[in-house]
């Protein structure tokens, strides 16, 4: 079996975060290699919307994170490739009733404490900002802030540009340890060592954290999505119903869906976003397809005669407190993780890179990595979070 040495730190896992690792961790002057069972993006990320969102999360530490990397997406569409295709488009949460527009009202005005930038649109001014928008709304909230990219070219262009080796089809069947150290990785076809091992494998994390001997309860939450026929951008904003706040935050396995509607650069709309718990079950839902495209069409009736050209799927990496792993284990020195963002990967990824990075060097992290320690699950039951 072949020996590579003198790297700092491999990264399993070639989707979004572990690109984002990747890139930043080059960037600190790292050795990096990348490892992954399959093809980049091949897993969550190429089944994601390219969601950039601050307007679906309360005040607290996944907002934290996700406003680092709102400003770290900026710089990065900056110096990537037009391909990943970064569009500052803005998202529009509406209320169907005055009950609604209130509890986004006081959930903004949280949001605002932190830096957010979320704008009140009255009932009158909705179809300003999205002429197709179904009448009788009563309001709701624009956040000129949040953004989309694609998201597997994101992941690609950050990999080229972060130099890393990369492995690919090979998947990582065990870990090397020294004593209770985790000092590399094993593959059908090679060995790399490497005092730092960084576990992004998303919603897999579970599995590598296994082969160290720890525990992660990442689970698989699967969600589809509709792609329209190419169309005139009728959709400027990405769109969607308060009631999808409540989905992200909840702890229900049963299936969940509230449309969130979008245009693209490239013509097609894209649907989303369902949730449920059903393991790594890749079969249809027509169900969730039905309600999809039905809450599509009470959002923007222009949409009900419009073709359905595809649907896909995948699954987000859920964590029962909702907030991802990410930074050092004290379980085992030398293994860090980067996974368990749920349908928050794509944004949240250069953040987590960030905090990933400083945690290889020694550096100061950008922001405090305490609420998302990897070990916080140990102590009474999956909800307990260490001070």
């Amino acid at each position: 079996m072949l020996k590579r040495h003198s790297l700092d730190a491999v990264i399993i896992g070639a989707g979004v975060v572990g690109a984002a690792c990747a890139y930043y961790a080059a960037r600190a002057g790292l050795s990096v290699a990348v490892v992954d069972r399959g093809p980049v993006a091949g897993g969550t990320t190429g089944a994601g919307e390219g969601n950039l969102l601050l307007s679906d999360k309360e005040a607290g530490p996944e907002l934290d994170l996700a406003l680092l990397s709102t400003r770290l997406w900026r710089e990065l569409a900056a110096v990537l490739p037009e391909e990943v295709e970064y569009e500052a488009k803005g998202g529009l949460v509406v209320a169907p009733d005055e009950t609604t527009v209130n509890a986004l009202r006081s959930f903004a005005a949280g949001q605002r404490a932190t830096g957010v930038d979320a704008v009140e649109v009255g009932a009158g001014d909705l179809h300003d900002l999205e002429p197709h928008l179904a009448p009788g709304l009563a309001g709701g909230f624009h956040y000129p802030q949040d953004a989309q990219v694609q998201p597997a070219q994101a992941a690609a262009r950050l990999l080229a540009a972060s130099g890393a080796e990369l492995y690919l089809g090979e998947e990582v069947t065990g870990l090397v340890r020294s004593g209770e150290a985790v000092r590399g990785v094993r593959t059908p076809r090679r060995e790399l060592l490497a005092p730092g091992v960084v576990n992004a494998t998303g919603t897999w994390g579970g599995r590598i954290a296994a082969l160290a001997g720890v525990t992660l309860p990442v689970l698989p939450r699967r969600g589809f999505v509709l792609v329209t026929e190419p169309l005139p951008r009728l959709v400027r904003h990405k769109v969607y119903a308060a009631d999808y706040i409540a989905d992200v935050a909840s702890e229900s396995a049963a299936l969940q869906s509230s449309a969130v509607v979008e245009g693209t650069p490239s013509g097609p709309v894209l649907v989303g976003a369902t949730r449920e718990r059903v393991g790594f079950d890749r079969s249809l839902s027509t169900e969730a397809l039905r309600r999809l495209a039905a809450q599509a069409a009470a959002l923007f009736p222009v949409l009900a005669g419009i073709r359905v050209l595809r649907t896909y799927h995948g699954f987000r990496p859920y964590l029962p407190d909702h907030l991802p792993a990410i930074g050092p284990d004290p379980r085992r020195p030398g293994l860090l993780h980067a996974c368990g963002h749920e349908g928050a990967g794509i944004g949240l990824a250069p953040a987590t890179g960030c905090l990933i990075a400083a945690a290889l060097t020694g550096a100061e992290p950008p922001l405090d990595g305490g609420p998302f320690r990897p070990d916080r699950f140990d102590e009474s039951g999956p909800h307990r979070r260490h001070p």
